[in-house]
């Protein structure tokens, strides 16, 4: 057996709401004396955002990308996930010679990928994929018609048309996809969530149960997982909605801006870095924000011209500025690690779910977390977040369980 530190291996979905989180996971387990990691991504989403991001991760956790990998013979409307798999599928020859370099080159003691050992969604969502199989054998039709809502143990009630948007279509590919990726969430050694116990109380407490008659790998919440500095601030690039001088850069603009404002005086807008709402929309808000009189920022990202609400997933950087002139521009995480990132802070939300997961993230935090527009509810789950994190705490306790179990299976 091969001596030297333990070294993980981590493949991260493309997107960068996925690279953030695993290379976040990555840091934690380098923090440990002597172990190291490789994050894997891919070309699709390799933003200036994410190179910047990857070029500051510490001397511990190395970065390598797979090479581009040709997805052009699919069709033009395909659906996100689709894509993914696709380029999942043909980049494996790739992968397998990555592999199998850090094989030779470290001790290898896991392989982390995302999203099945990993996944940066939240439980409910580990808890619909575990389920989705039956599921979808169960259902006739579109969960979109369901006149009731799906009920899983431990989970609130989500509305069928409130499910993941790749569910909504059988016909989609994405579907398929979908369900082939439940399938094999199964068979992993463990799930990794990028969520915690308060946020979801009785979802984790059903998910720690052995489930009767089937195998079901263990799952472990280790979040929340975001991007910190050294001061313990996120370090997400946010745009305002033309306060901030044009002429300086936009993320110090925003923070000098910020620094004279009252505290909890500023609304954050924030779609994700994959959403898209239309332009007419986009103009509304605009306006609405306005009329409120309200301090806000607004993370600007070209609209959706087509009614596409994911176009710019694939489009990493922003097409157009919708605003011009006068509006800056800037990127933020995605879907739940935005949703992470505001119970860190204590800052409650209104949700206006776009794509994917969203949907499904709205109503678990407006009917069970109560975390959209409830301050003392955000507040006490802020409390939870950060005593998880803490040395002893459940989050770090759980990630200490899963490395002690890698490090046994690789001496055996």
């Amino acid at each position: 057996m091969k001596t030297g530190p333990p070294h993980v291996a981590m493949l991260a979905t493309p997107g960068i709401g996925h690279v953030i989180p695993l290379a976040e996971l990555a840091k934690r387990l380098a923090s440990r004396p002597g172990a190291t990691a490789t994050l894997i991504t891919f070309a699709s989403t390799a933003s200036a955002t994410q190179r910047a991001f990857l070029a500051s991760l510490p001397p511990s956790v190395a970065s390598l990308p797979l090479p581009p990998v040709d997805v052009s013979d699919l069709p033009h409307d395909a659906a996100i996930e689709t894509l993914m798999s696709e380029e999942c599928a043909r980049s494996l020859p790739a992968l397998t010679g990555i592999l199998s370099e850090l094989r030779e080159s470290t001790r290898l003691v896991a392989f982390v990928t995302d999203s099945c050992l990993f996944t940066p969604i939240n439980l409910h969502a580990v808890s619909l994929l575990l389920h989705l199989p039956e599921l979808a054998a169960s259902v006739a039709g579109e969960f979109r018609d369901l006149a009731e809502p799906v009920r899983l143990s431990g989970c609130v009630p989500i509305p069928g048309p409130d499910i993941v948007s790749p569910l909504q279509d059988r016909s989609n590919p994405s579907y398929m996809v979908m369900v082939h990726l439940a399938m094999r969430h199964r068979e992993a050694d463990a799930i990794l969530v990028n969520s915690f116990d308060a946020v979801e109380p009785e979802v984790a407490k059903v998910l720690r149960q052995p489930e009767p008659g089937r195998r079901r790998p263990p799952v472990y919440p280790i979040g929340p997982l975001i991007v910190q500095q050294s001061n313990g601030t996120t370090t997400n690039t946010v745009a305002n909605g033309g306060v901030p001088p044009h002429s300086l850069a936009p993320r110090a603009a925003c923070l000098e801006w910020l620094d004279h404002q009252p505290a909890r005086s500023v609304i954050f807008v924030s779609f994700g870095s994959g959403g898209a709402i239309p332009k007419e929309e986009m103009h509304e808000l605009a306006l609405g924000l306005e009329l409120s009189r309200q301090r806000f920022l607004w993370v600007v990202r070209s609209p959706s011209y087509e009614g596409t609400l994911s176009d710019n997933y694939y489009d990493a950087e922003s097409k157009k500025d919708p605003f011009s002139p006068g509006a800056v521009v800037g990127t933020a995480d995605t879907g739940w690690n935005s949703t992470l990132e505001s119970l860190v802070h204590g800052v409650p939300m209104v949700a206006w779910p776009l794509f994917a997961e969203q949907r499904q993230n709205a109503v678990m935090l407006a009917e069970g977390a109560g975390a959209a527009n409830r301050r003392y509810a955000v507040a006490e789950l802020q409390k939870a977040a950060a005593e998880g994190l803490r040395e002893g705490g459940a989050a770090t306790m759980a990630l200490d369980e899963v490395v002690q179990k890698w490090e046994a299976d690789a001496a055996n």
